[in-house]
This record gives C-alpha cells, structure tokens and sequence, in this order.
C-alpha cells in the first residue's frame, strides 16, 4: 500500500508519519513551500509543490502513482485569501466554482476534485487513533464547579458556531462569551480572548456536528498552551474523542507546571444536534 501525505503546517502530519512507519507503509509526502515543514522529509520522499497550483499537485501525484490521500496539517484559511493572485487556472477554475468559500465548503470542493482525478482520500484515524484526547481530566489541576458549568457552557456555543463554520474553539468566562474564534486562528482567539475577558478565561474547542475525519480536525498542543500562558486562562475543554493531542507527555507537564486544566468532555446528543 502506498498512501499521498499533503501535508500543511503542524505537527500532525508528522505523527502520521511516525504511525505510518510503524505500520511498514509508504507515504510519497506532498510538501507546499512556504507552509511544511521541510523536515518531514526525513520519513519519506518528499515532493514539493507551490501553493495554490492545484494542476501541478495532480500531476505530481499522478507522477509518484497515488490514488489513496490523506491530508493533514494546517493551512491557514487567510492564506488563500492573500495568494489568490498566485493561483494557476485550475485552482482559479475551482474557486469560481464556489459559492460558498468558508473552510468546509472549499476542502469538500478539493475532495470531489481530486475525486473527480481517480484519486480518493481516505480516513486517517487508524494511524492517529493513539492521540485521540480521551473523556475525563487530564491534567492534575480538575475544574472547579464553575469552571465546569463555562466549560459545557462553552462547548455547546463552540458547537454552534462550528456548525456554522466560523471556527472551532470560543473563550468564556462566567456563562459569557468573550471571543469567538474566526479566520484568526485559535491561539489569536484565546488571546483576544484573555485582553477582554482578564484572567481566569475557559478556552472550548470543539468539532463540527457529523465531523468528517478525513480533514480539519481540531488539534490542540503546546502552542495551545502557551496562547493560554499568556492570556492567563485557566481552563482548556475540548471534544472528547474529536480532538487530536500532538506530544501529549511534554502538553501535559507544560499544562501542569503552568497552573492549567485540560478536560476532555464526550458531547451528549442533545448538545450535539445544538439543543
């Protein structure tokens, strides 16, 4: 078996890679200049490709032999918006295709397009199920009970919003929502967050409803908490068996050496279908 690694920014598509080996299978990664980490050559054949040159990445891929995909890692949503100019035709075709251009609709677009190539892309979770944030605290601070009232508080917000793919995670402090997380990204979330609401803030990230593994599953690391560091918020929630935790050892002794909880909280159905 042979698998097409596009891998964005992060740590994620590293620890696919590191699953991968494990389990004695090739992966041909697709790096884009200016966004992955160069170092990820070192678990395979690293092949490049410009952002934004759709036709160039299909062509590479057809070159190397793929037809299962996987992506994963970061890209962040005001990238495309800042290179548009950039783009070859094929990628400007797709786009005006569009009529909806938040993050879901474009990257179940690339998906019927690389479809639409003979490729298919399949569900990463055997190869990450390991990193999966469990139920229950992590960490060795627990939740106060009105810490524990903002964090499900939080988390049904944050599920709304997702649904309505604004983002993921929002920042709550006393029943209130003080920032809501946009095209910013989560860390510039939780320090807005922290500038407005003062110290003590509960971060809650959350996935969409009927997530669809196979792209943009909420990540959490230590860059998490170092945004938390420095908006001196107290709480992290997040979904339950929906959040990837990226080097969980060093995440949670940074967690505990800075005062943080971490809570993993399964959502039930009725706050899941938004009731």
């Amino acid at each position: 078996m042979k698998i097409g690694l596009i891998a964005g920014e992060g740590s994620l598509p590293e620890e696919f890679l590191k699953s991968a080996q494990k389990k004695n299978i090739q992966v041909v990664i697709f790096g884009i200049k200016g966004i992955t980490d160069p170092s990820l050559g070192n678990y395979g054949k690293l092949v490049w490709v410009d952002f934004g040159k759709l036709q160039q990445l299909i062509d590479s891929l057809k070159k190397e032999k793929i037809q299962d995909l996987i992506m994963l890692g970061k890209i962040e949503h005001k990238t495309l918006l800042e290179s548009i100019s950039e783009f070859d035709q094929r990628a400007l075709m797709f786009l005006s295709k569009l009529q909806d251009k938040r993050a879901v609709p474009i990257l179940e677009g690339l998906i019927k397009e690389f479809e639409a190539e003979g490729f298919r892309f399949i569900d990463p979770m055997p190869f990450l199920e390991d990193i999966l944030v469990k139920e229950g605290v992590l960490t060795k601070h627990k939740p106060d009970k009105k810490q524990l009232k903002d964090a499900n508080f939080g988390l049904k917000i944050a599920k709304s919003i997702a649904e309505l793919d604004i983002g993921q995670t929002v920042v709550v402090k006393d029943q209130i929502v003080i920032a809501v997380e946009a095209i910013e990204g989560t860390d510039r979330c939780i320090l807005r967050g922290g500038s407005l609401g003062g110290e003590g803030t509960v971060v809650c990230k959350v996935a969409r409803r009927n997530q669809d593994m196979r792209y943009d599953v909420p990540v959490i690391g230590i860059q998490t908490l170092k945004s938390m560091v420095e908006a001196k918020a107290k709480v992290l929630a997040v979904e339950a068996e929906k959040t990837y935790l990226i080097d969980k050892e060093n995440f949670i002794k940074f967690a505990d050496k800075n005062g943080i909880t971490v809570i993993g909280i399964k959502l039930d159905e009725s706050i899941s279908k938004g009731n």
